[in-house]
């Protein structure tokens, strides 16, 4: 298989260009030719994707209820980590805001990134 001349990615026309090429290669051994270009056009494709297509963290009260899940907890196992009932109703329905000793214990103990609870 012939390397094609490899660019930067600027452009959708570009980026769907560089995908096609992507699924030409696809399956192709690694340290071989083919192999190469298949790694730098997927290298190029996840940098324009992360440029055109930036991810923002996650909305805090999402990434505590997806860690709940993760760990099969239940409000009533957060009321423990957070305060009372009431308070991680309040803050899970969006009507009171975490506050700076929420977000430590909650890091502390479920593991919920700094990032995602400050967000």
């Amino acid at each position: 298989m012939k390397t094609k001349k490899i660019k930067p990615i600027r452009s959708e026309a570009d980026y769907n260009k560089a995908l096609g090429r992507v699924d030409e290669l696809w399956g192709s051994k690694k340290r071989t030719d083919s192999g190469d270009e298949l790694e730098i056009w997927v290298t190029l494709i996840e940098a324009y994707e992360a440029k055109k297509y930036p991810i923002g963290p996650p909305d805090p009260i999402d990434a505590i209820e997806f860690f709940m899940e993760q760990k099969n907890l239940k409000r009533v196992d957060l009321a423990k980590i957070v305060g009372s009932k009431g308070l991680v109703s309040d803050v899970l329905n969006r009507k009171k805001p975490l506050t700076i000793k929420m977000i430590k214990s909650l890091h502390a103990n479920l593991g919920v990134p700094y990032e995602a609870l400050l967000a």
